[in-house]
């Protein structure tokens, strides 16, 4: 999930549990929930008194185990038999298992249809695809001999023949690679031994078809098979290791349909099973039939020598892989540990695997290693067995001595190049010596265990460690997956009076005695008492429950209209070259394909081919002769009768490209060396003299001034939203409209290119989105391109063209986060008495990766420029921001535009100087914050009349004390003591997230209102929903306004030719400006009617009022409009300060006020790494958040937990990587590698704090907006940074000093960990200094 953040996914699922509550962690330590306590009065219990305080203060509180206790209530209260059998209902009914004496539904006819069925499964298929998709022709065989005997067949003839079970692998081979499979195999589940897995005296046999899940399963059988069976033993220590890692092979529903025997069969060089079926040394029986009257002749080969090659096997045409014998383990003293560590724990392919087994014999003074086997995936291009590493240790006494030495044979049998395929060669290295050290730790307890065990016998001494070294035994793959918990709080539902109290204020009110403030709070407070709020409430999502079954409509699940036609993009495969000639006719060949389309064609409609959101730099389809600027550019568009047929058109198309001369430019450091930047919009912000003068001494004032310089990077982010770009464009009266339904969070932008590219007046061009599954500012500007070139086609065409973009074309090439580096010089003033450091100077120059088009780019540069302060005082400072231009695709808007960029360098040089001073992050922090009536550097103050209340150092402090965070570090510190392998680290970091769009004229909105004679609303506006909320938060707005219901309020979809030129939905601005102009309109309404209210008896309904109003020709809709007031938006970089400018007023206030207020936030978070592996779990996450007056508080919360989560994961796990100088493995230069979620992680369930709380602060309210609510969806992003800095904390302490400055580049992924560790394996495994050692990445 890429909005929800998991944990409210995790109680629904949880509560549909039996044993929901059968974990003490979700009740109070009694076990008994405190709100239900018979001794709740009376109980002084921690948690009990607690909560009786937040209750006592108006503050709502809820946790997992309330919402899954209350889901659970409903699910049996709300809920018929008939609604819990509807998936059984839908199931097709041939198919229900026979069951006897029993009718299905009432049909005593289905026992006679279900056998019928099952007979014809018995027999074999044979289908064949005679369509112009040419699909192949697929068998299915019911016994062995017919699927050996279709083997010995097909197997040599062209194409030869493939046998498919879970079609995890052909299928990726047939969608991304175009792989044609002529002939394809499923075999039938009655050939059992393909099927069956069970075990004997000496072996487990698995069957080489069956599912991972169901050899899981079995796998757990064994393990908990009863102790009176004698081979119980062998049994488990066989089974746990497999069972161990299955539990982390891809997914569940990857693992309900894949076999092992695939797995094997295919050979990955990464695969998680094949090192362990080869270090347990597994046979391979496999089968064939030499002749069709012969018998089955079977082979048997061991795991470790089948794997010949990359991708290869020892296995000939017209074998089957039948099943494999995994030997029994023996009782004692045979070890077997499975390994791996990936970019997430979860759902993801390994960088380095391993399955290790040893078997250790007593000596007369000493253990010896009898035998070993240790196997590597991700260590070559295949599947590989240490042979020479096994060798050196084989015979050896099992020491850790033996282990050390064994470490250094292992780096000379696997050190690898500098460009070897995959990358990461240190890290891969460090990881392999790392897994055997983990073996030696966990052999070395399985032993203690097992001598423990049989005291009657004497046996050699037990090699002895350090007690802090056993923490390094097990890793995440042993352990069980955590559940996920929280606690929500938010002040009791109120109405609260914001800015509409004097915005929206008529001349009546306004020449009234009464404050218009005053009137509005008596107007709120009414409304409390007569029950009629609706703002303020926890309201559920107006789609809510169509997106839990699945019927919310999105943009691709539009019914085609009538010859529908699709749409596939034709894209430049290099780039830095020069496109000399496009040939479109062997598409035009294929059979289905209707058309191509290029930049030609456009000329023809006399369309303008030029695109850009503030430049027009950008071609809707590249023209002939001019430059590819990146790999993935559109040069045009092939459309046919079906997708498939599309995309096959598009690859067929021929373009012949001449090479320019040097390397495309496509990191920050390439473009400062080329000087490749837009120097127009080079931006600066200085305030308090010369930086550079103020950093260029010793003392002030008696105060000795300590300076540090440093860099920090933070890399880019793929916005993954869930629903790629798409778009469904349909003409009307011969060609000249075109309605064009988009994914898109700006309508209007959409309308005016498609009206501009297609040479279309925009008042013949309707833009309609009803809803978006995700966007986060990635189709903000970068949709409007697909529906441009959907938009050309359907007009030339004269038919509807849906242009749906698949998942890696989308990431591809539409961008994503900027990534940033900034250089820094910064100084603190040390009073040598108190202790106390001050922030003196900051001199940086911040740098963002802008791509080859200019997008967005200068925004959200300046964005940064305004965020890099974050919340501290700089006395005297200077930031430069100068935007670069690469050869990467452009980049755009992202939650957050930049200022999560500039906080994340305002914290490392925070950090830095804190080490420099040896002072503690958090007291740097705390004495450096804003105080009310401070400036910030662009001359913004701080105080209620100003930008609102500044409640950081309040939010600082109650989080600080009620989470009491020295005791928690002092804790972490202990822990670390007693453990070198597992360090554990505590982040505790501000923001202030500025809330306005810094382009002033895009400050406004518009909204539409309708009151029908019903009493019912309907309102459009012009924002959009991509799950935020926002349309359920305008409902509430509006049923507040006319005291109605919200279920009487409704929002149909966005719509150009309803509200006209809107402003893209973005910068979190669109509750401020959509819930102000539909109060407006609801105002207008409200006083028209007002009369015909007065006229009737008092309580009458408003759809009575709303009848009456119509007969007396009243009219019953308004268009209402806000802009935020002139003097509370805008900043003019360039502006000089006026003659005369009053000098107490802010340096640098008369350029402007760039933002109306700050949302601001606190986050705490602990964390666990694995030092051995860097993988890092979040134990715990506490968030306070000011988001003002709630307007919806569920929704509020949603928002902030997503928001955590996706900044999580930019900082860890999320890692965008670019054909560049780091990664010359990847072809052609520039082109992206992490284009799907093979190659790119965002966070999954897994990787989610395991304890997860989240507060909205009370008394906030906010004069500044609505309702007095504040802007929600970008400013708790950067919160999620506290996990980095927890994870920084933790590496601190493996490394030694945790004063000791070391620059953690950003995201902090596996590799950046470990190797950021600097222990005396990592350090063996790296070239140059290890203490200043850097991962490669892309910035």
């Amino acid at each position: 999930c890429r909005c929800t953040g998991y944990r409210p996914i995790w109680d629904a699922a949880k509560s549909l549990c039996v044993d929901a509550f059968d974990d003490e962690g979700v009740r109070g330590p009694c076990g008994t929930p405190c709100r239900e306590c018979p001794e709740r009065d009376t109980c002084e219990m921690d948690c009990n008194v607690k909560d009786k305080t937040n209750v006592n203060a108006g503050i709502c509180c809820s946790s997992s185990s309330d919402k899954i206790r209350d889901y659970q209530k409903v699910l049996q209260s709300k809920h018929s038999e008939t609604w819990w059998n509807q998936p059984n209902d839908m199931f097709p009914k041939e198919l229900i298992p026979h069951r006897k004496n029993n009718v299905v539904n009432g049909d005593s006819g289905i026992d006679s249809i279900h056998a019928q069925t099952q007979e014809q499964l018995k027999k074999p298929l044979m289908i064949a695809d005679s369509s112009i998709h040419c699909g192949g022709t697929w068998f299915q065989p019911v016994c062995l001999e017919e699927l050996l005997d279709l083997f010995r067949e097909f197997a040599n003839d062209s194409g030869g023949i493939k046998m498919v079970v879970g079609n995890t692998e052909v299928g990726i081979e047939t969608k991304f690679k175009h792989a044609v499979y002529p002939r394809m195999i499923h075999p039938s589940e009655s050939i059992h031994s393909l099927y069956d897995i069970f075990s004997t005296e000496s072996n487990f046999h698995i069957g080489a078809c069956s599912s991972l899940s169901m050899l899981q399963h079995k796998c757990h059988e064994f393990m908990t098979s009863s102790s009176s069976d004698p081979l119980s033993s062998q049994k488990t220590r066989t089974a746990k290791p497999m069972h161990d890692m299955l539990r982390w092979f891809a997914s569940t529903q990857i693992r309900n349909v894949a076999c092992l025997g695939g797995n094997l069969a295919t050979a990955s060089p990464i695969s998680d099973m094949n090192p362990l079926m080869a270090a347990m040394g597994a046979i391979l029986v496999l089968a064939s039939r030499p002749s069709a009257d012969g018998a089955i002749k079977r082979r048997h080969i061991p795991v470790s020598d089948f794997f010949v090659g990359y991708r290869k096997v020892e296995k000939l045409e017209h074998e089957v892989i039948e099943r494999v014998d995994v030997p029994l383990v023996k009782p004692q003293f045979e070890y077997v540990a499975p390994f791996k560590q990936a970019r997430r724990r979860e759902d993801d392919i390994s960088i380095v695997t391993s399955g290790m087994r040893m078997t250790v014999t007593p000596a007369e003074e000493n253990w010896v290693i009898s035998d070993i086997s240790i196997a590597f995936g991700g260590m070559a291009p295949k599947t590989v067995l240490a042979r020479s590493t096994m060798a050196s240790i084989c015979g050896k006494p099992f020491t850790a001595d033996t282990f050390m030495h064994a470490r250094t044979e292992l780096q000379n049998e696997f050190r690898m190049p500098d460009d070897v395929p995959g990358g990461q060669a240190e890290y891969r290295l460090t990881l392999a010596c790392s897994f055997l050290h983990k073996f030696f730790l966990h052999c070395l307890a399985k032993l203690q265990k097992d001598v423990g065990s049989n005291k009657k016998k004497r046996y050699p001494p037990i090699p002895t460690i350090d007690d802090d070294e056993c923490s390094g035994a097990d890793g995440f793959v042993s352990k069980q997956k955590p559940c996920i918990s929280g606690e929500q709080k938010f002040p009791a539902p109120k109405v609260a009076v914001g800015l509409e109290a004097t915005h929206l204020a008529d001349d009546e009110s306004k020449s009234s005695e009464i404050p218009l403030a005053a009137k509005a709070v008596a107007e709120a407070k009414n409304s409390e008492k007569n029950d009629s709020t609706a703002v303020g409430k926890p309201a559920t999502h107006a789609s809510g429950p169509l997106h839990c079954t699945g019927e919310a409509i999105y943009a691709d699940d539009i019914p085609a209209p009538a010859n529908l036609l699709h749409g596939s993009l034709i894209l430049a495969t290099k780039c830095n070259a020069t496109m000399r000639k496009i040939d479109v006719s062997p598409a035009l060949n294929i059979a289905g394909v209707v058309a191509a389309f290029t930049h030609e064609d456009i000329e023809k409609l006399g369309g303008d081919n030029r695109m850009g959101p503030i430049l027009l730099d950008e071609f809707a389809f590249l023209p002939k002769g001019e430059v590819v600027e990146f790999v993935g550019q559109p040069i045009g568009i092939v459309i046919g009768e079906s997708q498939e047929i599309a995309e096959t058109g598009a690859r067929s198309v021929l373009v012949e490209y001449v090479e320019k001369e040097g390397k495309a430019v496509v990191s920050i450091e390439d473009a400062i060396e080329a000087g490749s930047f837009w120097t127009d919009f080079r931006h600066e912000i200085k305030r308090g003299g010369d930086s550079k003068v103020a950093l260029n001494q010793s003392q002030v004032d008696g105060k000795k001034l300590v300076v540090v310089e440093g860099s920090f990077r933070c890399g880019g982010q793929e916005h993954f939203y869930l629903e790629p770009n798409s778009t469904l464009a349909i003409p009307s009266e011969s060609g000249t409209n075109l309605t064009i339904y988009a994914s898109t969070q700006a309508p209007t932008k959409t309308q005016d290119f498609c009206a501009r590219v297609t040479n279309t007046p925009a008042a013949k061009v309707v833009v309609r989105m009803k809803r978006m599954g995700g966007g986060f500012g990635g189709k903000e500007t970068r949709s409007v391109f697909s529906s441009v070139a959907a938009a050309v086609a359907a007009k030339l065409s004269n038919r509807p063209v849906r242009l749906t973009l698949n998942r890696d074309t989308d990431m591809s090439i539409t961008g994503g986060r900027h990534a940033f580096l900034g250089i820094y010089k910064a100084g603190a003033l040390v009073d040598q008495m108190s202790g106390s450091v001050k922030l003196h100077a900051l001199d940086v120059q911040i740098y963002n990766n802008g791509g080859c088009k200019f997008d967005l780019t200068g925004p959200v540069l300046d964005r940064a420029l305004f965020h890099i302060d974050n919340c501290y005082y700089w006395p005297h400072f200077h930031a430069v921001g100068t935007p670069c231009k690469t050869s990467q695709p452009p980049h755009t808007a992202f939650r957050g535009f930049g200022g999560p960029q500039g906080m994340a360098i305002a914290e490392h040089i925070i950090d830095h100087v804190a080490a420099e001073c040896r002072i503690s992050g958090d007291r740097l922090r705390r004495e450096n914050l804003y105080c009310t009536n401070d400036c910030t550097p662009f001359g913004m103050r701080f105080g209620s009349q100003y930008t609102g209340a500044w409640n950081v150092p309040l939010m600082w402090d109650r989080l600080y004390n009620e989470l009491d965070i020295p005791k928690r570090r002092a804790a972490a510190s202990e822990f670390n003591k007693k453990n070198k392998w597992v360090k554990r680290g505590v982040g505790f970091i501000p923001t202030k997230f500025g809330i306005a769009f810094t382009a002033k004229y895009m400050n406004q909105g518009g909204a539409l209102v309708h009151l029908y004679t019903d009493g019912t609303v309907l309102v459009s506006h012009g924002g959009t929903e991509m799950g935020q909320g926002l349309h359920t938060k305008v409902c509430q707005v509006a049923a507040q306004a006319f005291g109605i219901p919200l279920e009487d309020v409704y929002v149909n979809d966005s719509s150009t030719d309803k509200v006209a030129n809107t402003i893209p939905t973005a910068a979190s601005m669109s509750c401020d400006l959509y819930g102000m102009a539909t109060l407006d309109a609801c105002r207008q309404i409200l006083k028209r009617i007002q009369p015909i209210k007065d006229s009737m008896p008092p309580g009458t309904q408003l759809r009575d009022i709303a009848k009456k109003a119509f007969f007396e020709r009243v009219d019953l809709s308004a268009h209402g409009f806000f802009s935020v007031d002139n003097d509370r938006c805008g900043y003019d970089w360039s502006k000089e300060a006026p003659e005369g400018y009053p000098r107490d007023l802010p340096e640098n206030s008369w350029k402007g006020h760039p933002f109306n207020y700050f949302t601001q936030g606190v986050a705490f978070a602990e964390v666990e790494v694995d030092v051995l592996t860097g993988d890092h779990k979040t134990s715990r996450v506490d968030v306070l958040v000011d988001v003002g007056s709630s307007i919806n508080p569920a929704i509020d919360i949603g928002q902030i937990e997503g928001a955590f989560v996706q900044g999580m994961g930019w900082c860890t796990i999320e890692e965008v990587v670019y054909a560049d100088d780091d990664h010359v493995w990847i072809r052609p230069r520039a082109k992206v590698f992490t284009t799907g979620p093979g190659t790119y992680k965002i966070p999954a369930f897994n990787d989610v704090p395991e304890t997860f709380n989240v507060a909205i602060l009370e008394n906030a309210e906010n004069p500044f907006a609505v309702h007095s609510s504040k802007a929600v969806g970008e400013p708790p992003f950067f919160l999620g940074c506290s996990v980095f800095h927890a994870i920084k904390d933790a590496v601190a302490a493996a490394r030694g000093d945790s004063n000791k400055y070391f620059e953690l580049r950003m995201p902090a992924t596996s590799e950046r960990i470990r190797m950021a560790c600097c222990d005396d394996i990592a350090s063996s495994c790296m070239s140059g200094e290890p203490t200043s050692f850097q991962p490669k990445g892309s910035f």
